[in-house]
């Protein structure tokens, strides 16, 4: 594969694709699995499929249907969050059915024969295109500056936010702007993996990292580093064996997690008896 990368342009697309998603993963799956928003990413993710179908039916960009309504679905969930008026997760399973109903009606309503949806479903990182690239280009320019800048209000925020809030800090924006760097990750996803396994990508290298490091820079470097190992070798074998490249990256993050937990687990028993 190595020979070839330097052959064709889908493989190099492909490679700069899963660097760059690993980058934004590394950093956003960290961060939703310290504030337990794993659930409520999923929800956006799966409600974005509804700007699918309507880009679709109108006969515009899907992708731009999918940003537009993760964004709608982030600001809805954030704010109805913060009223506590109802149950969060009951919220996020609304908007989840919703956005996944409204894509299958804009799909059948749609004229003609009915678009092959398994590339935004599942994900075909070897379909990647230039238009694709700038797109994720752009979401992990933001979503690195976004922390960056912002990293010692974001460390306070996450592991005591009644604190930062005491401290001064905007935690109501902060809430917001996070949802909001979710829904970018996710539509920068959804040609990688699909929205069907953009959860497990997001979680499965952050989750690795968790279990070898509590510190919160650690983490999110480690995740990058799992992000890229997971994605190059899920795209060799992809390539290699012909098979779906979004679930081998996903099904190799998932096997390495199980692997580090046992071992983990192994390790404290063996220290509990000496």
């Amino acid at each position: 594969m190595i020979e070839a990368l330097f052959d064709y342009k889908f493989l190099q697309y492909a490679f700069i694709a899963s660097l760059l998603t690993s980058i934004i993963c590394g950093i956003i799956g960290v961060i939703i699995i310290e504030k337990k928003l794993v659930m409520m990413s999923g929800g956006i993710a799966h409600t974005s499929y509804g700007g699918v179908g309507l880009g679709y039916l109108l006969g515009f960009e899907p992708i731009l249907g999918a940003f537009a309504f993760s964004i709608l679905a982030a600001f809805g969930i954030g704010y109805i969050k913060r009223k506590g008026g109802t149950k969060t997760d009951v919220v996020i399973g609304l908007f989840w059915s919703l956005g996944m109903a409204l894509g299958i009606l804009f799909i059948a309503l749609t004229p003609g024969y009915p678009p092959d949806l398994s590339s935004y479903l599942f994900g075909n990182i070897l379909s990647v295109l230039s238009s694709d690239i700038i797109l994720i280009s752009i979401v992990t320019l933001i979503v690195v500056f976004s922390i960056l800048i912002f990293f010692n209000d974001w460390k306070s925020y996450l592991f005591d936010d009644e604190f930062a809030f005491i401290m001064g800090k905007k935690t109501a924006f902060m809430d917001y702007f996070l949802l909001v760097l979710v829904a970018l990750t996710v539509v920068a996803l959804i040609k990688v993996v699909g929205i069907i396994l953009v959860i497990a990508l997001l979680t499965a290298p952050a989750a690795s990292a968790a279990l070898l490091t509590n510190k919160f820079k650690n983490r999110i470097i480690l995740s990058i580093i799992f992000g890229i190992i997971f994605s190059f070798f899920g795209l060799w074998l992809s390539y290699e064996i012909n098979i779906a490249s979004g679930a081998t990256i996903v099904i190799l993050s998932v096997l390495c997690y199980i692997i580090l937990f046992i071992i983990q687990s192994v390790n404290k028993k063996i220290k509990g008896k000496n």
